[in-house]
């Protein structure tokens, strides 16, 4: 069987955000990684006693559930991570991407940035908020999903997403710092990566 891989992820110094929670946050990235790599694992395993235990097929039909919960709790991550590395970047007012935020968001860059902070801070509950680009009509979308994977968008590529988790920030800004731990996230955030997603998905 193919395993999926845990990346490795050069993250510096970040503003508000600790390498105590980074390191806390990657350690449960490794678990959604080994737990997708154990679920492809064990369910064929388990299914050779279905002929003998009639309630194994339920068994396994939960583990594949469970799968993607685990399979995109490790892909949410990676973009998430993926898009602290390197320092902050700031967007060019030539580039692609603020020109395809601008016209398929209907604001003006700040604007939207503004929007997808409040967005993030007004719901309640655990998920992310992301920015898609939908492959199918080729524009940019914006949602939220909830926990890993209700919510995700069919053939739409994350390329930007906000981990509101308690465990994301809640070490360093308290539950009741969540404005400020969204704040220091995009003050952190290298836009030139997300821009390098965008461009990956857009081929």
């Amino acid at each position: 069987m193919q395993k999926f891989t845990a990346k490795k992820f050069d993250i510096p110094a970040l503003k508000g955000i600790s390498a105590k929670t980074i390191e806390e946050h990657l350690k449960l990235y490794n678990g959604y990684v080994n737990n997708a790599n154990s679920i492809l694992e064990k369910a064929p395993e388990y299914m050779q006693w279905a002929e003998k235990d009639p309630f194994v097929p339920y068994f396994t039909g939960e583990l594949r559930r469970r799968f993607s919960f685990e399979y995109n709790g490790m892909r949410n991550h990676e973009v998430y991570f993926s898009s602290l590395e390197g320092g902050p970047k700031e967007l060019g007012a030539d580039s692609p991407l603020r020109k395809a935020i601008e016209k398929d968001c209907n604001k003006t860059f700040d604007e939207f940035v503004t929007k997808f902070k409040a967005a993030a801070a007004s719901i309640r509950g655990i998920g992310w908020m992301a920015l898609w680009y939908d492959r199918k009509d080729g524009r940019l979308l914006v949602s939220w999903v909830d926990e890993q994977h209700y919510g995700l968008l069919n053939d739409c590529a994350m390329i930007l997403g906000l981990d509101m988790w308690e465990h994301s920030y809640v070490a360093d800004y308290q539950p009741s710092g969540k404005k400020q731990y969204i704040e220091d996230f995009f003050a952190n955030l290298n836009w030139s990566v997300v821009e390098e997603s965008y461009k990956r998905a857009r081929k």
